[in-house]
């Protein structure tokens, strides 16, 4: 019997470094308690018929799992008094009972390893020692007395949930001491006990969670990308403050735009120099015949004047898309120099063409649509 002391020991032991072994995170100390109610029947080993000596018994037991692989815990129980056993009998509802502690070791996970839940079915070792106490009636002439109990079985745990377990619970108990005078201490079968129970109990917290290792390089690593993000996140930041702060500039120049009075273009001639218009269609920069007359002139007066030199200004009328009107109106201060220099043969130093965007010069928009030829002629 001391080899299966010796035995027990050794699996708690293993059951221990197993459980170290797993990376687990470390429960909180109510964590991976548990409570419950045993019932079941017990019958001497020897010297009396098994069956016909058997009576119920009941408990009570509390305990915690220290790791995956070995739990401890503490637990009490009575066998229900009956005549079933000859000798003296006890005169309360009990005859007997006894209270101990014990260690568990989980065969599963200690064999299988912890899959890092609960499994629907497992097997528990179990050992313990305890205190026993008989009662007898006084009218029997025998004193209660009390023993030193140890005790060995198996747990066929049944988790049909995460917290509650319904268990079988096979053991065999042993009354180290003699006979009443609890002279020796020794694993002696006429003074043990089969016990055949089932128990129901119910685990508090969440129990045991796995969690990934990381080493130092791992751990550096996901500390260089916290902080690269970081830096991304006060870059961006930066980049929206800045883009609020245009946006407000680009705002302001707007509103500026917007409370700006129009200017109108003014066309000043005096005695050096003269004016010609010409106009154009809608959206068109092409010169039309009724208005070559016009270039016609201006062609006509810079031959007759070498020294002479034009300023050709386009415009366009309000309608439409601005930016189209901006380009429309370099286009037609163009059309009127390249038809001077191709058809005229006017040398394209003397000619300036610039354009000048809408043209707010006469009340009728349409007229607005033309090239202001000026004339001078130093």
């Amino acid at each position: 019997m001391k080899k299966t002391i010796i035995a027990a020991t050794a699996i708690a032991a293993l059951g221990a470094l197993s459980a170290s072994a797993q990376v687990i995170e470390q429960p909180k100390f109510y964590d991976n308690w548990s409570i419950g109610l045993d019932g079941g029947v017990t019958t001497p080993m020897s010297h009396h018929a098994f069956f016909g000596s058997m009576r119920g018994v009941a408990g009570l037991h509390i305990g915690t799992q220290i790791t995956p692989v070995f739990g401890v815990g503490a637990e009490g129980f009575f066998g229900v008094n009956t005549s079933s056993w000859n000798g003296p009998h006890s005169s309360t509802a009990f005859d007997n009972s006894y209270v101990g502690v014990y260690g568990t070791v989980d065969l599963f996970n200690l064999f299988g390893g912890y899959q890092c839940a609960v499994r629907p079915f497992s097997i528990e070792a179990v050992a313990g020692a305890g205190w026993g106490h008989d009662y007898y009636a006084k009218s029997d002439g025998v004193d209660d007395w009390n023993y030193f109990g140890t005790k060995v079985g198996l747990n066929f745990n049944f988790n049909v949930s995460q917290h509650v377990t319904v268990a079988l619970k096979p053991s065999i108990n042993w009354n180290m001491g003699g006979d009443f005078d609890q002279s020796s201490a020794a694993y002696d079968v006429n003074k043990a006990t089969f016990n055949l129970m089932a128990g129901v109990t119910y685990r508090f917290g969440d129990g045991f969670k796995c969690v990934r290792p990381y080493d130092q390089a791992e751990v550096d690593a996901l500390n260089g990308q916290v902080n690269e993000l970081r830096e991304a996140v006060a870059a961006t930041a930066a980049a929206a403050d800045a883009a609020t702060l245009e946006a407000a500039n680009l705002a302001a120049q707007l509103q500026a735009c917007q409370n700006k009075k129009p200017e109108v273009v003014k066309e000043v001639t005096n005695q050096y120099n003269s004016v010609r218009f010409v106009f154009f269609k809608v959206g068109s920069y092409a010169i039309t015949a009724d208005q070559m007359p016009n270039v016609e002139m201006i062609a006509e007066y810079m031959a007759n004047h070498p020294k002479s030199k034009v300023v050709i200004k386009g415009y366009a009328s309000p309608e439409g898309n601005y930016d189209f009107n901006v380009k429309l109106a370099q286009n037609r201060a163009e059309a009127v120099k390249n038809s001077l220099v191709k058809r005229y043969k006017i040398s394209p130093d003397r000619i300036i063409a610039e354009g000048e965007g809408i043209g707010n010069m006469f009340e009728e928009a349409s007229w607005n649509r033309v090239s202001v030829c000026t004339l001078e002629a130093n």
